[in-house]
This record gives C-alpha cells, sequence and structure tokens, in this order.
C-alpha cells in the first residue's frame, strides 16, 4: 500500500528554465574559486569530476576535503534571492492538496531552502517533512546509502513510497529499493516507471496507481473492481 509521496525539490516542483539552479551551479563554482584558490577551468573540472563521481559538489568535499565546513557551503551556495526566480502557483498547491498521500520533500538542499521555495510557491502547508541532506548525514543523492537513510528515517519500505524527480540519475536508487518512479520533464525515460511533461502531470499517474491499489484490495476481498482510469505506459513520456 503506498504511503508516501516523496518529492525532490528544485527543478522537480518548479520549471527547470526558471534559472535558479543555474544560479546556484555559478555559486558553487564561485565557492570553489574563492575557498579552494582554484582558477576559474580547475574550479569547472573539480565541480564535473564531483558530480560523477560522487554524486554532488558537495558530498565531494565531505569525502576529499574534510577541512571544508560543508555548512559554510551550503550557506554560500545558496545564498540567493529566491523571489526572483520563482513565484507562486495555486494550480501546484490545488494539486498536491488533492492526493490523499503522505508528501515529504527529500532533497541534497537544506531544510532552511527547502522552506523558502515551499514558501514562495504556496505549497508548504502540504508537506509533511523535509528530508534535507542534513539528515541523512550529508550523503546526497544519487548515492544509494541516502535513500535507504530517507526509509529509515520515514519507518517506511520502499514499496510503500512513490519517488517523484526532475533527473532519472536520482530516481533508479529509490526503485532498487522498491519505490515507484516518476520522472519529471525529461526525455530518459527508459529505466523509470513513468513519464510526465511537468510535475502536474503527476496527477494522473498517481491517480491511476491509486486505482489500480483500490482494485487490489476489492480483488482481495472477492468483490468485482471497478475499472481504474488508464495510466501512461511505463517509461513512456506524457507530452
Amino acid at each position: 500500500m503506498f504511503r508516501f509521496l516523496i518529492f525532490d525539490l528544485d527543478e522537480t516542483l518548479y520549471p527547470r528554465n526558471a534559472g535558479l539552479m543555474q544560479e546556484i551551479g555559478v555559486r558553487i563554482n564561485r565557492y570553489l574559486i574563492e575557498n579552494l584558490h582554484l582558477p576559474q577551468d580547475q574550479a569547472n573540472e573539480l565541480r564535473q569530476r564531483y558530480y560523477n563521481q560522487h554524486g554532488t559538489a558537495l558530498r565531494g568535499l565531505v569525502v576529499e576535503r574534510p577541512d571544508v565546513d560543508p555548512e559554510d557551503y551550503l550557506r554560500f551556495v545558496h545564498d540567493i534571492c529566491l523571489a526572483d526566480y520563482i513565484g507562486s502557483d495555486p494550480a501546484l498547491a490545488e494539486m498536491l492538496h488533492s492526493i490523499p498521500l503522505t508528501k515529504v520533500i527529500f532533497t541534497n538542499a537544506t531544510v532552511e531552502h527547502a522552506q523558502k521555495v515551499l514558501n514562495i510557491l504556496g505549497v508548504a502547508a502540504e508537506f509533511a517533512d523535509i528530508v534535507d541532506v542534513r539528515r541523512v548525514e550529508y550523503v546526497s543523492k544519487p548515492n544509494a546509502e541516502a535513500y535507504v537513510r530517507l526509509l529509515n528515517i520515514l519507518q517506511a519500505a520502499g514499496e510503500e513510497c512513490i519517488l517523484i524527480e526532475d533527473a532519472a540519475r536520482n530516481l533508479l536508487p529509490g526503485k532498487a529499493l522498491g519505490m515507484t518512479t516518476i520522472l519529471v520533464d525529461s526525455d530518459d525515460c527508459a529505466q523509470v516507471d513513468y513519464c510526465v511533461h511537468d510535475i502536474l502531470g503527476v496527477k494522473r499517474v498517481i491517480d491511476g496507481l491509486l486505482a489500480q491499489q483500490r482494485d487490489m484490495v476489492t480483488r482481495s476481498a472477492g468483490a468485482a473492481p471497478r475499472a481504474a482510469p488508464p495510466l501512461f505506459g511505463r517509461g513512456s513520456p506524457n507530452c
């Protein structure tokens, strides 16, 4: 039985063309240049290597540079006026409110950043919890251990969770633990369960999954099932 709807935050709840993550990327490079005293080209190369090898720049710093304070890094890269990039989204709030599952944010950012984003979008009241990078002890997605720690925090089995992300690589460790996966705004659909064009498309997928779940319960009770609404094909985008 599904219990949790687990959302990534940045570029999942709002469009990637908002520009916010691009600005965070600029500040990550600035941090590497100013604090590790690297020229621009070496900072770019190091950030890319950390991304490929460790998942995020933060995780790379934690593993390879214990002299760097992760909290100092997190404060610096998130020191942005979020309202310059995102705004209220009543349609998102309505969609979230209509889904009868416990909703959780799972982010590589901080709880402070997540709360600000949710408040600006106008959806903070819809989320029961925020699992940020601190709560998984700075083990960033897509490291598998981050997902194990998430499930331990929620006291949930993977099969009870639906994971929603804008990056396929961040869905695959969850899928390996039994989570149902939904990819938002990406064509990289081959290995995930469902793809949707934007965050509002999640609603139809969830409605279909819950209908299937209700039918399973009905069948196990020996009654005739109701017809479920059609689902998107697995691994195919909803455009």
